[in-house]
């Protein structure tokens, strides 16, 4: 559908006005959206989850560790696919306000892609650098969004995310380095171009949620505070967009229908997308990406073929 079509559709949580902006600028930030019980359920079982890391002594496909990651003192960047490792995490995807909210902002036909938890550990947590969705995981059409759902209340020196007003709406930039190294970022020389420096900073208390288009230029800053920044991301689209590349988070909700039916048709937007390396040999996170842990020779090598195929 069509941000036209989609506003044509009487909404369901959100207000016409809110609706409006997300269309407008690529993003929103609705404060106390979802309900304190929802919140002290992911509180509980995010705290199960970050006792099960404390075995890990490095990162894997379910726990990203940051540095210094020990049992007596854990310090967790990611948890990818939570949907799969607990079912309070499911329950939350379907049975919370965020499907309803995306059917505000896709149309009434609801598809889930994939979910992380980023926790931006405190005296530290890492940044992430400015970069676009996308281009991870190209779509038939750009409808993709994430909400971020802020487990605790988060302020300005907690690395909120940070999104740039009406990116959405220009280009789709390379995040491929110029050797051909796939970085997960824009480059030093495009973030000239990208008005970082115009970018807002979401911040709320527990239960607020940010939304961003998969255009949408964002980051997030270190966490340099005394508090963890735990945010539940869940990446949903129109039931209407395709994913063709392989999704480095797939669960077995991976396309799964949570509001409306499944799409006969798919609405193929004519812009472009970046295609990124295959990531079917395996795949840790944004951190290690952008921070180069994971671009070993071989990885190096499959990304430089991998864009050669489509150059």
């Amino acid at each position: 559908m069509t941000p036209e079509q989609v506003l044509e559709q009487p909404p369901r949580v959100l207000s016409q006005r809110q609706r409006e902006s997300y269309f407008a600028k690529g993003y929103l930030l609705v404060e106390n959206a979802i309900p304190m019980k929802w919140i002290e359920r992911l509180r509980s079982v995010t705290a199960e989850m970050v006792e099960r890391s404390r075995e890990r002594k490095k990162s894997d496909a379910i726990f990203d560790l940051e540095p210094g990651h020990t049992a007596d003192k854990p310090r967790l960047r990611r948890l990818s696919s939570p949907v799969e490792h607990h079912p309070v995490y499911w329950d939350f995807v379907v049975h919370s306000p965020i499907a309803d909210i995306t059917a505000d902002l896709v149309g009434s036909h609801v598809k889930f892609h994939h979910s992380k938890l980023n926790f931006k550990w405190a005296k530290g947590g890492e940044e992430v650098k400015w970069h676009q969705d996308i281009q991870f995981w190209p779509h038939t059409n750009y409808s993709p969004l994430t909400i971020g759902t802020y487990i605790y209340d988060c302020g300005a020196d907690q690395g909120p995310l940070g999104v740039v007003p009406g990116s959405h709406e220009g280009p789709l930039f390379d995040q491929y380095n110029e050797r051909g190294e796939w970085i997960g970022c824009l480059s030093e020389s495009d973030l000239t171009k990208a008005r970082v420096e115009t970018a807002e900073y979401l911040m709320g208390p527990a239960g607020s949620i940010t939304i961003h288009n998969c255009r949408t230029i964002h980051g997030s800053k270190p966490n340099l505070s005394d508090m963890g920044r735990p945010l539940f991301l869940n990446t949903l689209s129109a039931a209407d967009a395709f994913p063709y590349t392989y999704n480095p988070l797939t669960t077995r909700y991976y396309g799964k229908i949570i509001r409306g039916e499944p799409a006969r048709w798919a609405h193929h937007d004519p812009r472009p997308c970046l295609i990124p390396p295959d990531w079917s040999g395996g795949y840790t996170s944004i951190f290690a990406l952008q921070q180069g842990e994971a671009r070993d020779a071989g990885e190096l090598g499959q990304a430089r073929r991998d864009r050669a195929a489509v150059m």
